[in-house]
């Protein structure tokens, strides 16, 4: 059995789980738009990691999937916050709740969905119960610190380098790592293969919101699904951004500032011209070898897991399949 089938049979479990959730209680307006955000799909990622670290230790996963579920119900939680926050119109080619009902629906909805992730997060073992809600309990404060500072950040044009990877291990890394965490704990991994399972996920976590920074000014619109320079036209502080206001010369910073504090222009003629800074600078090549240092020291994370390394090869294509555009 190849390692591509295994994902695609644990990915097929997770929808399984998720389509039989009984929504069936009243009123039908606070449980239909939580039905409708899972049922838009996606890859599933943070319970198919949980469930690729669930089953380095153990052969049969469907012990974990109600705490697979839940992680899936709270990233899900999050976005629907993060969208009404956004004022996003689209979530995976498909309108948000707040479009599709209103601002309102969207907070209670969300709210609820996240005391559903915690009863189904509650289902799991009492030998690991208080060690994982713990742990997610913690994970979820961390990712509500993490919006904060990115909200924060907007205002600011003195962020460094170090409060920028802070915030996204608190935003976007947390996440990836506790689903691994958790999926070892539930397994009953020793404590010390549970925490290099945390860092392997806290690394890719932080390599893959820099390949979507980079990918933002350097990634092949066809490949990256998206057109490039929607970071440069808002303005956000990236690690591109950040590190090109720190290394600019007096001229190269006065005319990155200029396109920063610029209320007309064309768009197209901004991207080009923060880009080519970003090429006079060397920030392309000092985010690509800051992506590769993330993820060889996940690898080295994963390497020091002690079970044979075949157990870990289904977890390890799958992270190597989510680098989907090569930077």
């Amino acid at each position: 059995m190849n390692d591509m089938y295994i994902s695609s049979q644990l990915l097929e479990k997770v929808n399984d789980y998720i389509a039989r959730m009984d929504y069936m209680r009243p009123p039908v307006g606070l449980y239909a738009p939580i039905e409708y955000v899972l049922s838009l799909g996606g890859k599933r990622i943070r319970p198919m990691l949980l469930l690729m670290a669930y089953n380095i230790y153990k052969d049969s996963i469907d012990k974990a999937l109600s705490s697979a579920v839940a992680i899936e119900t709270y990233h899900n939680y999050t976005l629907l916050h993060d969208d009404l926050m956004d004022k996003a119109a689209m979530r995976r080619g498909k309108p948000t709740v707040h479009i599709k009902w209103d601002d309102n629906t969207a907070i209670l909805s969300g709210d609820t969905m996240l005391v559903l992730a915690y009863k189904l997060m509650g289902q799991c073992e009492s030998s690991c119960l208080a060690t994982v809600m713990n742990l997610f309990s913690e994970t979820a404060l961390e990712i509500g610190e993490g919006q904060q500072f990115d909200m924060e950040f907007e205002t600011r044009m003195d962020v460094s380098e170090e409060e920028y990877i802070e915030m996204i291990r608190l935003k976007t890394s947390v996440l990836l790592a506790a689903s691994l965490k958790i999926g070892a704990l539930l397994a009953g991994a020793p404590d010390e293969d549970a925490a290099r399972l945390y860092d392997y996920g806290i690394r890719i976590g932080l390599a893959f919101q820099l390949q979507d920074d980079y990918l933002d000014v350097y990634g092949d619109p066809a490949l990256f699904g998206k057109k490039v320079g929607g970071d440069i036209l808002c303005n956000k502080k990236t690690y591109m951004l950040i590190n090109a206001l720190q290394r600019a010369d007096e001229a190269q910073h006065t005319e990155l500032v200029r396109w920063i504090e610029a209320v007309e222009y064309k768009p197209e003629e901004k991207v080009a011209a923060v880009t080519r800074l970003y090429d006079q600078i060397g920030i392309k090549e000092l985010c690509h070898q800051k992506i590769e240092s993330y993820f060889k020291s996940a690898d080295e994370c994963l390497a020091q897991v002690n079970v044979p390394e075949a157990r870990k090869a289904v977890l390890r294509e799958f992270v190597s399949s989510l680098v989907e555009r090569k930077v």
